[in-house]
């Protein structure tokens, strides 16, 4: 072992001593100076360092005010470096992520990472505050714990501007990217829960329909997949033209032809939380408004079969063509139901100019990025003010199953692009009407054994047998019309006989042959 110099030896026992005698002079200042006099020196401190300290330092704490709710800058910073993070620190803690069945990773406990934007070093530090707890005290001090953010002072405009929105926007996109989407429906107003309770339940949203695996033409789901597209992407372009960013999609046609799986498929396709209203459940228009506040964005508002939910889907009377005394009698058994609602009845008095209001009115711009549908089976039934251009600004028709569609379902249920069986199913098509469900279910395995032949044999005998019971119902009504037809001509001649010839009936005696001589 080499020896130490003096020199060195007395230079480490100096630096010790003074070390000492600083942290013990310290712990009497901490033991006897008064809390208010060393803020005082602390902060003249800081004043005076900041004229030769270059950093600028921002902190972003996890909660603020009454604490009841998380910042929200907080947790976008938290998603954004959660992203960033993972890839260069060295120390990371592992939490399941609300609203997710995924491990995040975040940085740990003062731990530290850099971050670059436009040429500017930016450094980012996990730390927090514990605070002593209360001795009497039920709900003590939690850490506090908080993110904080140094740069130099040359790029303080840059950081606090543009980079601080890129951070909150990149970590809110991490956040809708990573989250759990959910199916909600509203319950009865009676059962909702107590206070700062949301109104909806929910369960997971694990719908597998997709735009690929609907029974539709390419050129309609083209069609549809663009403007669904350009709708989540144009909130500067509503905000410009003073509209509230939203879209109401109108979908209608037969049982069975996909308008529940559309939904799901525009849910999976941007990514949005489905809000499943019932109608009869909402006790009227207040309630109604409270549950669109409820709502989040990058959402679907749906409510299915409008058509049969309440009585405020029938055309409204342009003219008064009853008498007075229906009036009357009408108006009559309106107070009559009225009295019985007020009494206890679970009846719902939302009406036509409350779910008019709902779609397009004030209240419908709070929160933005929704769209709301509509399905029916009957859209002849529905009031045209519901529907018009502006509430309900696309309408989608989902008719029968085409040959394309059918293709679209053999190749989802047989895994067949081809076959020569196709040709038969397309003529029968072409003659017959049938809903992707019929189809689907017919190309559906019943049991191990069954392969792609007795499948689309099953097709092919339930289009032949709904073409046969097609032409049975074309004979009956055309015997039925022919039957009326004989009936109404049978009707008139006993309303209008044919009169007879007077004078031949009442004197045949004065014909000319029958003259005497």
């Amino acid at each position: 072992m080499l020896p130490v110099p003096s020199t060195m030896t007395e230079m480490w026992t100096t630096m010790g001593s003074t070390i000492a005698s600083f942290m013990f002079l310290w712990a009497i200042v901490r033991q006897y100076c008064p809390y208010e006099v060393r803020r005082y020196f602390e902060k003249y401190t800081h004043r005076i360092m900041g004229f030769f300290y270059p950093y600028i330092k921002i902190s972003i704490h996890e909660f603020t005010g009454d604490r009841l709710k998380r910042s929200e800058a907080y947790v976008a910073v938290e998603a954004y470096l959660s992203a960033n993070s993972s890839k260069t620190a060295k120390r990371l803690k592992a939490e399941m992520g609300k609203d997710s069945n995924n491990l995040v990773l975040s940085m740990d406990e003062y731990e530290r990472v850099t971050d670059e934007f436009r040429g500017a070093k930016v450094w980012w530090v996990a730390s927090k505050v514990v605070s002593p707890t209360r001795g009497m005290s039920y709900y003590p001090e939690h850490e506090k714990r908080y993110y904080r953010l140094t740069f130099h002072k040359r790029y303080r405009e840059m950081i606090t501007g543009a980079y601080l929105e890129h951070v909150v926007k990149e970590g809110k996109e991490i956040r809708v990217r990573n989250r759990q989407r959910k199916l909600y429906t509203n319950s009865p107003g009676y059962k909702w829960p107590s206070y700062k309770q949301t109104m909806w339940s929910h369960i997971v949203f694990e719908h597998p329909a997709t735009f690929e695996t609907m029974a539709l033409e390419p050129d309609r789901k083209k069609e549809i997949i663009e403007d669904l597209v350009t709708f989540s992407r144009s909130k500067e372009f509503y905000a410009r033209i003073g509209k509230p960013w939203k879209r109401g999609y109108l979908l209608y046609g037969p049982p069975g032809t996909g308008k529940s799986t559309m939904i799901a498929a525009m849910a999976n396709l941007l990514n949005y939380d489905v809000y499943d209203l019932e109608l009869t459940a909402v006790k009227d228009n207040t309630e109604l408004r409270k549950l669109l506040i409820e709502t989040t964005s990058k959402s679907i508002i749906v409510i299915e079969d409008i058509d049969c939910s309440l009585d405020l889907t029938g055309q409204r009377k342009k003219k008064a063509e009853k008498h007075w005394e229906d009036e009357s009698e009408k108006m009559d058994k309106e107070r009559k139901e009225a009295k019985e609602e007020g009494s206890g009845s679970s009846s719902s008095k939302v009406t036509l100019s409350g779910l008019l209001n709902f779609i397009d009115g004030l209240w419908s711009a709070c929160g933005g990025e929704r769209l709301i549908v509509f399905t029916t089976n009957y859209v002849e039934k529905l009031d045209p003010a519901l529907i018009r251009r502006g509430r309900m600004d696309k309408h989608i028709e989902l008719s029968y199953c085409s040959f394309e569609g059918f293709k679209v379902l053999a190749k989802n249920y047989l895994n067949l692009e081809t076959h020569p069986m196709f040709d038969t199913v397309e003529g029968l098509m072409k003659e017959i009407n049938i809903t992707p469900a019929d189809v689907a279910e017919n190309l559906m395995p019943k049991s191990l054994l069954d392969n792609a032949e007795n499948c689309l044999s099953s097709l092919i005998q339930a289009l032949e047998e709904a073409k046969e019971e097609a032409a049975k119902k074309t004979a009956e009504k055309a015997a039925a019309a022919k039957i009326a037809e004989q009936e109404e001509t049978t009707s008139k001649k006993i309303e209008h006989p044919i009169p007879a010839k007077q004078d031949a009936a009442q004197s045949p005696d004065k014909s000319v042959t029958g003259k005497p001589f």
